[in-house]
């Protein structure tokens, strides 16, 4: 399925808005790699969209991460048709998380949670994350070494993972997930079932997950806990207590984005390494490599595509003038692959020297909240699943999301003979 045709002043800036693009993940590259030299800072004029210009090289990308000041997310900060931004405000529904928040306010809302995801907080959780991971290798065991890893393990672990971290029950796990892909996969075809509108399936979703979740904060008012529901649900800015709808949306935004981010990078970090059996030997005989490999896995994966940044003055991005009050989109797979930071940038190293340059989680005030717990998730299943195997291999092609937003591997046919 592909999108109906758009008028585009550049035809390449539709790598950018049709998610279909980004399901052909060769081609989608080879076209960012011509921008990356042609063409880094792209002005692109699409038909029903606000025009944007798309950055594409890791230095640009990273210096505009860091300058929150100066190039501001908004309630805008994710590309999408203008009808569509038109129609949710006219509904009424009005986003507003972390990524749509900027200076104090978003210091304020992001410092309720702070502490739950520090890395003494997350190591605090090894022992709950370990057993969950070995739940799910046994899982695949019980499967006769023969599953669809990334709808059968990568996608419920890291459900389970955050889940558990939140305090909502097992039983409702099944839930979260198609609420979950019902914000990220709206565009997908595979996740509309029987709706023909992604609008329909997004504000269907957004409406269900609200529901979900005051009644959760509901409970956690009246009977708290320890768990992170209950820090949302009672949590305080500047004194006053939340207003129920940035808690809402709170909820939303860690719920989704806790899940789905690290499970395409635990999905597309296992095919790219089984599309390199050199890589997997390498992990087998030095697990120690884990941590290294975990973050050659972001650089590769890549699962958040982008984010829009509006500029508060004029800036000069490789020596092309944007004037005030336009928009960039900040490229996070085309950074990642960019030939001035990473050597053989198309190549997988799990021994790459500068791999924790990732740009995957962003940079500056909104660098990606849950970074430690993703890795976390990666480091801790990986090693447990080669340790467990005697040789593990693709079962069939690999399938992508179609998706501009969030997106990576969603099917993985794998076979595995156990030890």
């Amino acid at each position: 399925m592909t999108m109906t045709p758009i008028a585009v002043s550049d035809q390449r800036g539709m790598i950018f808005i049709d998610p279909a693009a980004y399901a052909d993940q060769a081609a989608w590259h080879a076209v960012a790699a011509d921008l990356r030299d042609d063409a880094p800072v792209l002005r692109v004029e699409a038909e029903g969209y606000t025009p944007f210009w798309a950055v594409t090289r890791y230095e640009d990308v990273f210096n505009v991460s860091r300058h929150n000041e100066q190039f501001l997310n908004t309630r805008n900060s994710v590309l999408g048709p203008d009808l569509q931004f038109e129609m949710l405000a006219a509904m009424g529904i009005e986003p507003k998380t972390l990524i749509h928040m900027d200076g104090e306010e978003h210091r304020d809302h992001r410092g309720l949670t702070n502490a739950w995801f520090r890395p003494r907080a997350v190591s605090q959780r090894q022992a709950a994350i370990d057993a969950i991971a070995d739940h799910f290798v046994e899982k695949f065991r019980e499967m006769d070494g023969r599953c669809d890893f990334a709808q059968d393990i990568a996608v419920p672990y890291t459900l389970r993972v955050i889940m558990s971290i939140f305090g909502v029950p097992e039983e409702d796990e099944a839930t979260m997930l198609r609420l979950t892909q019902g914000i990220f996969g709206a565009a997908d075809p595979e996740y509309l079932g029987d709706l023909t509108d992604p609008f329909a399936m997004l504000t269907g979703t957004i409406a269900e997950f609200e529901d979900y979740f005051a009644d959760l904060a509901a409970d956690r008012r009246a009977h708290p806990t320890d768990d992170l529901a209950t820090v949302l649900a009672n949590g305080e800015v500047g004194g006053c207590p939340m207003d129920r709808h940035a808690s809402l949306w709170y909820f939303t935004i860690v719920a989704t984005a806790g899940h789905d981010t690290t499970s395409f990078a635990l999905s597309g970090g296992l095919e790219a390494l089984l599309r390199h059996p050199d890589q997997v030997q390498l992990l087998q005989q030095d697990p120690a490599l884990v941590t290294n490999a975990t973050e050659e896995i972001i650089r590769w994966t890549s699962p958040v595509r982008h984010f829009l940044r509006y500029l508060t003055e004029p800036a000069v991005l490789a020596g092309v003038e944007i004037p005030a009050g336009d928009r960039l989109l900040l490229s996070y797979p085309s950074a990642n692959r960019d030939e001035r930071m990473f050597a053989d940038p198309m190549g997988f190293d799990v021994t790459r020297e500068n791999a924790n340059r990732t740009i995957s989680f962003g940079g500056g005030e909104h660098f990606c909240l849950g970074s430690t717990f993703a890795r976390r998730e990666i480091r801790t299943l990986l090693p447990r699943l080669l340790a467990a195997v005697d040789e593990i291999a693709l079962d069939g092609e690999p399938e992508f999301a179609q998706a501009n937003f969030v997106g990576g591997v969603k099917h993985l046919p794998v076979t595995a003979t156990f030890r």
